[in-house]
């Protein structure tokens, strides 16, 4: 008998026939003879509206008071699911964050998870019921609701799958797995059978959207298999995890793009120890996110061109730290441009080819596309275009490194064989 834990969006928990429908789900993996602990989020649009009645209260409201009225979406989600169950002859039992053993610290909002005692999860699944669990919060040392920042019901439970070591952690949203690119931009982006924990980390924190960063970090740490599913059709989906077992991996797994991208470059900076500190402590002390860095050779004059990327939503703040910065230091000028996206390439296999950053420079260069600034890592490549040809590069690069599903008709033509 393995033991799952299925967790389920807000989408997925939607409406009441929703909730019916993922009744079902949590059963047939019972039948299947699986012992299933359940992860729910709050109805899709709930916490949302909670925020928004709490700041019509208080445009700032005390963070502690914050958790207590936010976490109650989650509360109704996973009673109605019990009852859903329950009605249905499945022994089932909701229990909130505190009832469920996750212990975080006190950060109100986005707390982090210090430990799970997993007696009570433990205790419910041997007298044979199914736990259904609100997901997005915890408690803290003096016994306060906490939550875990948006998202954070993918969190819980891969944590709470580490702490059981449970066999599988499924995520099931409204998407059938992980795509090679946006099908929504790219048509012809397909549906991967698995990736490393390394590559969804990286496409995740490129601006894929299917899980949450810190989800897949504990579930890299730890080790949990995770499974991304759709709730609304039925398919293998994704498998996250270590091992691939393909003889040879592709040299790229996936396309990623970030259009919340901007720029800002200081121009004739004197060259001196000490001034990337003094450009970028201005920022990090606003609690600014700079993501790609790059600093050019001292000219013949002694100065040198400093440029980074911050998240378009800080742009405004970190151009007027820059232009006091410019002053300071006598630097000849400051410029700035939020019209601009984050293209990356991501894949382990990128370990042991070589020439993998030349294609991507010609392929872009070949469609005009102008790069200005680049970043790598192992896994990763990622350039700094033009917004506009966001879409473009996407296409390009899914077509280079042949990522494009087979034609329609072909495809049809292999399932029948």
């Amino acid at each position: 008998m393995a033991l799952i834990v299925q967790k389920f969006g807000g989408t997925s928990v939607g409406s009441i026939d929703r909730i019916h429908h993922v009744a079902e789900k949590v059963i047939a993996a019972r039948h299947q003879g699986n012992d299933v602990v359940v992860v729910l989020s709050a109805m899709n649009g709930e916490t949302d509206r909670l925020i928004q009645l709490a700041k019509s209260v208080n445009s700032e409201p005390n963070s502690r008071e914050y958790d207590m009225m936010v976490s109650t979406g989650e509360q109704v989600s996973i009673s109605l699911l019990s009852i859903a169950l329950l009605a249905r002859g499945c022994p089932a039992r909701s229990l909130t964050g505190i009832q469920a053993g996750i212990k975080t610290d006190s950060s109100h909002k986005k707390a982090r998870i210090v430990d799970i005692d997993p007696s009570r999860l433990r205790k419910e699944l041997n007298e044979g019921r199914v736990p259904v669990v609100a997901g997005f919060q915890g408690f803290d040392e003096l016994g306060s609701i906490t939550t875990l920042g948006r998202g954070g019901s993918d969190t819980t439970a891969v944590a709470l799958a580490a702490a059981l070591k449970a066999h599988e952690c499924q995520i099931f949203t409204d998407v059938d797995g992980v795509y090679t690119t946006d099908p929504r931009v790219v048509p012809q982006a397909r549906r991967l059978d698995r990736v490393t924990f390394e590559e969804m980390l990286e496409l995740a924190s490129l601006g894929a959207k299917v899980l949450q960063i810190r989800a897949v970090e504990f579930a890299g740490k730890y080790n949990v298999p995770v499974r991304v599913l759709s709730t609304f059709e039925d398919g293998p989906g994704t498998l996250i995890a270590y091992e691939d077992t393909r003889m040879e991996q592709p040299i790229v797994s996936g396309i990623a793009f970030d259009r919340n991208q901007a720029k800002i470059t200081i121009r004739g900076v004197p060259d001196r120890p000490g001034i990337a500190r003094f450009i970028l402590g201005a920022v990090s002390d606003r609690d600014i996110d700079v993501d790609m860095i790059v600093q050019n050779v001292p000219s013949v004059d002694k100065t040198i061109d400093f440029s980074f990327t911050v998240q378009r939503d800080d742009y405004k703040s970190a151009l007027e730290l820059m232009h006091a910065a410019a002053e300071e230091l006598e630097a000849k000028e400051v410029l700035g441009d939020d019209k601009i996206a984050k293209l990356s390439i991501v894949g382990v296999g990128m370990k042991s080819h070589a020439g993998v950053a030349t294609r991507m420079f010609q392929a872009l260069g070949d469609e005009g596309i102008n790069i200005h600034l680049i970043s790598t890592s192992e896994i990763k490549i990622s350039v700094l275009v033009n917004e506009k040809y966001t879409e473009l590069g996407a296409r390009t690069l899914h077509s280079t490194f042949g990522l494009d599903a087979p034609p329609r008709d072909e495809q049809t033509t292999k399932s029948t064989k």
